[in-house]
């Protein structure tokens, strides 16, 4: 019996990463990722798996963001009893990722009891913040470079994919067949994580093509950014900014910093880091040398970049204050959080500004507002945009498409078959059809759902 794939997440989209890898009578899961966007892939989290958790062997994770660990507390509940291995970076984020994941899951769900906000009675979070602490000893650390057996008799390595901190690359060595999960792969160009590592050889690859179809503009972050932010300072607005608690947030917090110290953004504009995920990871990067591009002086510079919000007392009182300021707030794409309460209360101004870091996925608010919408759904109210929203083009933690090829042009030999998965249709296709004409690799996109050998 041959070694196969089943792609329970991650296929004909971009969000909730799921691959399950089986032989014989073992099964393993690389990455265990919530569904995002559209409401019908989000209903999706609430579905059973087709393989029951108690059947699954082990999981092995290629980084923390939501997308690609977010399932774990479910998968745990439902009766997995296995060991998750991840790197000591993706470990320590998902300390902080997925209790603050649950506790605003809960948070959710009780406002939408207090308003009648839901058509179940109760609503209820799909897992608690206690739920996804009880997960946490499950996850062990290994780090790049060592190769583990996450189930008898199978071979895993990890190396470095520099999206995030502790973002990695999978190689999956089991029956005589070699596959490469690339995970999220980084910008080699990227302003703080250091570029991703050359692809190992396989025999199969999994590639992610959230840029598939698409180049980053040849301007940096701050040719971008500083611009905008001139423009918000002169008004006196406030911006809203939706970050990703995890590399976007640190990216955006440096770039100001670097606009401030060229005088093309005023000293005196207050700075505010409205998220304690946001916080946490921002203090990781200083137990984390050597897995970033900034020196010890930038890491501690960084810390020291924006008035930290931790409480929810503080962050209430940012309502009160006035512009000119800054106010960086998780989640990126706007699906839930601290931001969502400042941009119900910012929105509707014409001096003020929303700025959008980074992919935002269909379905989400953050597409709703790059799409130049009138009003954006919060809380159970639609609230009406005035404000400038703006849409950095160069301050994505993806690769893009030319950099995907790159990356797959570093293997020493060609795989038999290409995956492309974890990305919208256009884009995976787009990559699907630039692997088979540029490379003359066999390569498809595979359905959610489907299986297919390795």
């Amino acid at each position: 019996m041959g070694v196969n794939i089943t792609f329970l997440g991650g296929a004909d989209t971009v969000t909730g990463s799921k691959y399950l890898v089986r032989h014989k009578d073992q099964s393993l899961l690389v990455d265990c990722g919530l569904f995002q966007g559209f409401k019908q892939l989000r209903l999706r989290n609430w579905n059973p798996l087709p393989v029951a958790p108690n059947a699954i062997d082990a999981v092995v994770l290629t980084h923390a963001h939501l997308d690609h660990s977010g399932y774990l507390p479910v998968l745990f509940k439902e009766g997995f009893a296995g060991q998750v291995h991840a790197t000591p970076g993706t470990q320590a984020l998902c300390k902080i990722l997925l209790p603050d994941s649950g506790h605003i899951q809960e948070e959710d769900a009780a406002f939408a009891n207090r308003h009648g906000l839901s058509k179940h009675a109760p609503a209820l979070p799909l897992y608690t913040r206690q739920d996804a602490l009880d997960c946490l000893p499950m996850i062990k650390a290994t780090a790049w470079g060592k190769t583990f057996q996450p189930i008898a008799g199978w071979r895993a390595t990890f190396s470095a994919a520099g999206h995030i901190l502790g973002a990695s690359s999978v190689l999956l060595e089991v029956a005589g067949r070699r596959i490469l999960f690339s995970g999220d792969l980084g910008r080699p160009d990227d302003s703080i994580m250091n570029p991703p590592d050359d692809a190992p050889a396989a025999d199969t690859v999994l590639i992610e093509s959230t840029y598939g179809d698409r180049h980053h503009p040849p301007e940096d972050i701050l040719a971008e950014l500083g611009p905008a932010l001139h423009r918000l300072a002169g008004r006196g607005g406030v911006a809203v900014v939706p970050v990703f608690a995890v590399g976007r947030a640190q990216a955006l917090l440096q770039a100001i910093a670097q606009l401030k110290a060229r005088g093309e953004v005023p000293r005196s504009l207050p700075v505010f880091l409205d998220s304690p995920m946001a916080v946490h990871t921002t203090h990781l990067f200083e137990h984390n040398q050597g897995q970033h591009r900034l020196s010890p002086s930038e890491t501690h510079a960084l810390t020291h970049s924006a008035t930290m919000i931790s409480s929810t007392d503080e962050s209430r009182a940012l309502a009160a204050r006035h512009g000119p300021m800054v106010i960086l707030s998780a989640s990126g794409m706007a699906t839930g959080g601290r931001v969502l309460h400042h941009l119900a209360h910012h929105a509707g101004n014409h001096r003020n500004m929303i700025i959008l870091t980074g992919y935002q996925a269909p379905g989400t608010r953050g597409a709703t507002l790059a799409s130049g919408a009138r009003s954006v759904r919060i809380h159970g109210r639609d609230v009406e945009v005035n404000a400038e929203v703006v849409q950095l083009q160069s301050a994505s933690a993806h690769a893009d498409a030319g950099q995907l090829m790159l990356w797959l042009q570093t293997m020493p030999q060609s795989p038999d078959q290409v995956y492309v998965v974890h990305g919208n249709p256009e884009a995976a296709d787009a990559l699907r059809s630039r692997i088979k004409r540029e490379l003359g690799w066999r390569a498809m996109v595979p359905e959610h759902g489907s299986t297919w050998p390795s």
